[in-house]
């Protein structure tokens, strides 16, 4: 799997990483819910990741410092008419949010892809063209080595843990590394989301531990780059 990406080499090069997705998603009666953007930044060292999400009933913000174990959310405004507004108040992580944050950064498709070099992370293969790495099950293209599909548990509501399989649909070539750029999410064999990359990959371009973890004035997603 990791030469079919561009090597492990590669892969453990790039030390900061940006991605902007646009999804459309649906309930689990197969109702739209709307449209989605995502944009995610990483950062090696010191194990940093920022999401800012805007979406209807979903719109959020999120920065997690892996190697503390700390962070902060802005979180969705349930109560208010409009459907994209945050509480606009920045709160720490605890308790679910907190479980999530460490459950998203440990599964961050960088670990997984290195989780030879991660230690104390058991893989095994249960079956033919079958990766298990920690406890996601990820089936590889016999062809090319790529990744098909994974298999794991969601923890997108903390409280509610449901089976998750995310499909590979597209790829593309950044600093000699492939990405997926369309994926498709299934929640206990319900497709809930689309997603297409927006624009383009940006890796090893410069992050800043200050950008990720600045807290947006107005409370809202930023979700083009500064």
């Amino acid at each position: 799997m990791q030469t079919a990406l561009g090597g492990a080499e590669k892969i453990a090069a790039i030390h900061d990483y940006e991605e902007t997705i646009r999804a459309q998603t649906w309930d689990t009666n197969g109702t739209p819910l709307g449209e989605v953007r995502k944009r995610t930044r990483w950062m090696q060292s010191p194990n940093l990741l920022r999401l800012d999400q805007l979406g209807p009933r979903d719109t959020y913000i999120l920065f997690f410092d892996g190697r503390s174990g700390s962070g902060w959310e802005i979180l969705p405004d349930l109560q208010n008419p409009a459907t994209f507004k945050t509480t606009g108040k920045a709160i720490d992580l605890v308790g679910g949010e907190l479980q999530f944050a460490r459950g998203y950064l440990s599964g961050f498709q960088f670990n997984t892809w290195l989780a030879d070099r991660v230690p104390g992370t058991a893989i095994t293969s249960p079956a033919p063209n079958v990766l298990r790495v920690g406890a996601n099950d990820i089936t590889l293209d016999p062809a090319t080595g790529l990744p098909l599909k994974s298999a794991s548990v969601s923890l997108a509501d903390p409280n509610r843990p449901v089976s998750a399989e995310m499909l590979y649909l597209e790829w593309t070539e950044v600093a000699g590394v492939r990405f997926p750029t369309r994926r498709a999410n299934y929640h206990s064999g319900l497709k809930l989301g689309e997603a297409i990359t927006e624009g383009t990959i940006r890796v090893n371009a410069g992050l800043k531990p200050g950008q990720l973890a600045a807290k947006p004035a107005d409370a809202l997603p930023e979700l083009a780059p500064q």
